[in-house]
């Protein structure tokens, strides 16, 4: 039987976007809850955007070190299903909120993967993410040597593993044939471009989307 790469196309800002993803055979979208970003939604944005989707595509909330209160109030305002966390939260804040979450692991030099993420150990998922000194925490297009998930790195992970990090069209087959994560969550890698050929943060093209799906499938198969 193959496998099935579960896809987050994530920063999601426009309904339209969010349609087309899931057109596309996204399994969830992403709403960025930070304001330290130019992905970030509103309440009523989100609402629009949630509304728009189809049955049985999942609603991600991402945060970073929020005020519990913030996390709180997107939760009473938009239908989310599942809490993603890309500060540096404890395991009793990320569960602190009755729903699942995924606990973002930035992929830094010298860290040890395997110590980072056994706090976590009630996690939905565990995403490794690249890292950017002084950037974004998430969205950076930025990828890491995938050789840091080598196999012995894998087979201690207790929770399912989810690859981000410069992944686009042109890189995530052979990113799925290395790493054989449970999922891959896109952003910048399948935003619009400006005239300078940089991600449009925010802005997603529905051609990027649907290659980057058919990426996904073509290492699946």
């Amino acid at each position: 039987m193959n496998r099935r790469t579960r896809i987050k196309i994530c920063g999601i800002t426009r309904a339209d976007d969010a349609r087309i993803a899931a057109d596309a055979g996204a399994d969830a979208i992403g709403l960025v809850f930070w304001s330290g970003t130019p992905r970030v939604v509103t309440h009523a944005q989100a609402q629009s955007i949630v509304a728009a989707l189809p049955p049985y595509v999942s609603v991600v909330g991402l945060f970073v070190d929020p005020e519990p209160q913030a996390v709180r109030e997107a939760l009473a305002a938009v239908p989310i299903d599942m809490l993603q966390f890309h500060g540096a939260e404890p395991p009793s804040f990320c569960r602190a909120f009755g729903r699942r979450y995924v606990k973002a692991i930035p992929v830094r030099e010298g860290v040890d993967l395997l110590e980072s993420v056994s706090p976590y150990d009630d996690a939905a998922g565990l995403l490794f993410d690249g890292f950017a000194a002084g950037g974004l925490p998430g969205g950076t297009g930025r990828a890491f040597d995938w050789g840091r998930l080598a196999p012995d790195v894998r087979e201690h992970l207790r929770r399912p593993l989810i690859l981000s990090g410069g992944l686009d069209a042109d890189n995530v087959e052979r990113a799925i044939r290395a790493v054989a994560p449970s999922a891959v969550d896109v952003s910048s890698g399948v935003e619009e471009r400006d005239s300078r050929g940089a991600p449009r943060r925010g802005f997603k093209d529905a051609a990027r989307i649907r290659a980057f799906v058919q990426g996904v499938r073509s290492a699946d198969g």
